[in-house]
């Protein structure tokens, strides 16, 4: 690898060339993947891509004229300390907002290399067209954002932001809410049913262990393997599998833990105060996220959880 400072005029040209059709072609990317939700921002990242084809030809028409048709192969990965960007681009679905933050962090992130490589350079060519590309790179800066503006009506922003949410909403609220629920309910049971059958803080906290993280694994596989999000549009199922299986088991674990404490009575009353802060938290992300009225959650998640509540507590005093 060669640092930016000992590159050659030749090179320093042949790289910013590079850099504009990467650029392009990430932009390119960032359509394709956005094009099926969200069509408005698809067509700025178009715009985009077109604007950075146009600044390539018009770095290649000045290479040709100095060094001639032959361009040398230099990548960023070439050159130490220049700009490596995660392939946020391969990653599907994309979410909107980070693509947004993304694309205007790559054009501002090399107009501020190109800036410091000119104030450390003591070639005054080389100096002089680093300064000029970093010029090209702060007009690139505002370009998303002129472009949004263009493109990105309020009403289109507004119906993208829209689905956005509900994107949002399958991908992770639904799968965490429903672990969520699984874990603080489906454990109760067992939970209760140890303590009140042994009186025995520890062997009750490790029944409850047991069966928050059994039931988060199950949970967890359920959720993954339910469907590839292909046609729901769910997202990756490994990410909605994982979200499941650690709320499943954040669930059971939150009244578990409180039979650490090795009073009964005192672990009991506070795994119970647990259990209503759980109930009262389900409650209010389906009144929150599922548009469910409030008072109908709340009845609901409450109901069920108290009969499982008392039938962990029957059975374990039978």
């Amino acid at each position: 690898m060669k640092r930016f400072a000992e590159l050659t005029e030749q090179e320093i040209l042949a790289l910013a060339i590079t850099n504009e059709d990467e650029d392009s072609r990430i932009y390119r990317g960032f359509a394709e993947g956005l094009r099926g939700t969200y069509p408005s921002s698809a067509k700025v990242f178009d715009e985009m891509a077109e604007e950075e084809v146009r600044h390539r030809t018009m770095l290649f028409d000045l290479y040709r004229s100095k060094f001639g048709e032959y361009l040398p192969l230099i990548r960023r990965q070439d050159v130490k300390g220049f700009i490596q960007k995660k392939p946020l681009w391969l990653m599907q679905p994309l979410n909107l907002d980070e693509v947004r933050k993304f694309a205007e962090n790559m054009e501002f992130e090399a107009a501020r290399f190109y800036r410091k490589s000119a104030d450390t350079t003591r070639d005054a060519s080389v100096r002089q067209l680093l300064v000029e590309l970093a010029e090209i790179e702060a007009e690139h800066e505002g370009l998303a954002h002129k472009l949004g503006q263009q493109i990105l009506t309020a009403s289109a922003r507004a119906k993208e932001d829209e689905t956005a949410r509900r994107m949002f909403i399958l991908q992770y609220v639904q799968p965490g809410l429903a672990g969520l629920m699984d874990g603080s309910v489906s454990t109760l049971a067992p939970l209760f049913a140890a303590a009140f059958a042994t009186h025995d803080t520890w062997n009750t906290f490790l029944v409850g262990l047991a069966a928050a993280v059994g039931a988060g694994i199950s949970m967890g596989f359920a959720e993954a393997l339910s469907d590839d999000g292909s046609l729901t549009g769910r997202g990756a199922p490994v990410v909605r599998g994982a979200v499941c299986g650690v709320m499943t088991a954040v669930g059971g674990l939150g009244h578990a833990l409180p039979y650490l404490i090795p009073n009964f009575w005192t672990a009991t009353v506070i795994a119970a105060i647990v259990v209503a802060v759980e109930l009262a938290a389900i409650s209010y992300i389906r009144y929150r996220f599922m548009d469910t009225p409030f008072l109908m959650a709340a009845f609901q998640v409450i109901v069920g959880g108290v009969l499982v509540f008392l039938a962990g507590i029957l059975i374990g005093s039978s």
